[in-house]
């Protein structure tokens, strides 16, 4: 089968997983709505004002399309950033880079930017700042002479998300709470209904971190082979790995400016994707925006209703699947000695 084919028949078949599990994440909640009123609101035969309408167009619906774009997003920067550094375990939580950007939203929050559309691009800024200045202390430090050293690298990871981790404890415990209202909740990583404006600016900025990315990935397959048989086969090795850096932290900071740092989402959906569509970037990361949009749209519906009426944090349900995934391929498929 073509690779043209594979890739038409996996997204296809995405496509229908994604649909399926929208249509449930419209129908379930802890708000007691019928599939008919469900049905009425989403045909515009209910009134504006009335609960299905409310429930479903303000607050199921643009909730489904946030989680679909953060867990793309997320799932296409790991991709990316196991594809640059060669190590399927690099993820944007692993790799600190998530608690970068999360330290710029909250530096944002506390010069008072709020949640106009002007104002999130402000904040999606700041993120971006931080998730690269993140990713860049992870990759000098783990940068050695023939290469990027695995081991190095996940304990740079750790120490740097650790580091911005304490930075924001400090920033919470000393800045007038009322500047940081609900900053503990968000920082579990929570997904909540977008207005339209900045939904809008998610989705934009969404998909051009994807088209950084997306493009290249034909030259990530030849950076598989190593920097210097890339080099030979005529890539740009360097330029290469900028777009790639800036493309990933784009779409880090993007989802952690809207939804707060969710982790792990970025280092199952693309172990899972590789059993299924293989190691060829082409497709993997196609698939990806796909598979990511499901797994943390499955995982925020998990959220939303395990203990409803109250509320999980959709990061606290991707770390619970994330954790185990991570230990499988360290102890197993990819052995390291830390």
């Amino acid at each position: 089968m073509s690779e043209a084919r594979r890739l038409v028949g996996a997204l296809l078949l995405l496509t229908v997983v994604l649909l399926l599990a929208a249509g449930v994440a419209l129908f379930v909640g802890s708000a007691a709505l019928s599939p008919g009123a469900v049905v009425r609101a989403l045909a515009g035969r209910a009134e504006p004002t009335s609960i299905e309408s409310i429930v479903t167009l303000g607050l199921r619906l643009p909730r489904i399309v946030a989680a679909v774009l953060a867990g793309g997003a997320l799932a296409v920067a790991g991709v990316a950033f196991q594809g640059l550094t060669r190590n399927p375990l690099a993820e944007p939580a692993v790799l600190g880079v998530s608690a970068g950007a999360a330290f710029g939203v909250v530096i944002a929050q506390t010069v008072g930017l709020g949640s106009s559309i002007l104002d999130a691009a402000g904040v999606t800024a700041f993120a971006f700042a931080g998730a690269l200045l993140a990713a860049a202390a992870v990759y000098g430090i783990a940068l050695v002479p023939g290469g990027l050293s695995v081991q190095t690298m996940l304990l740079a990871g750790v120490i740097v998300g650790i580091f911005f981790t304490s930075a924001i404890a400090v920033i919470v415990s000393i800045v007038d709470v009322n500047k940081l209202g609900g900053v503990v909740h968000w920082l579990l990583g929570n997904l909540a209904p977008i207005p339209a404006g900045p939904l809008a600016l998610f989705a934009t900025l969404a998909l051009g971190g994807f088209a950084m990315v997306v493009r290249h990935a034909r030259e990530l397959n030849l950076l598989a082979l190593g920097e210097e048989a890339a080099v030979q086969l005529g890539v740009d090795a360097e330029r290469l790995k900028r777009r790639i850096f800036l493309g990933a932290a784009l779409l880090t900071g993007v989802v952690v400016a809207f939804a707060g740092p969710i982790g792990f989402v970025g280092l199952v959906v693309p172990h899972l994707l590789r059993g299924v569509v293989g190691q060829d970037h082409r497709l993997l990361v196609p698939t990806a925006l796909l598979g990511g949009g499901i797994f943390l749209l499955v995982a925020d519906t998990l959220a939303r209703n395990v203990v409803a009426p109250a509320e999980l944090s959709v990061g606290v349900i991707t770390s619970f699947c994330g954790a185990p995934v991570f230990v499988y391929l360290l102890r197993t498929r990819y052995r390291v000695t830390l």
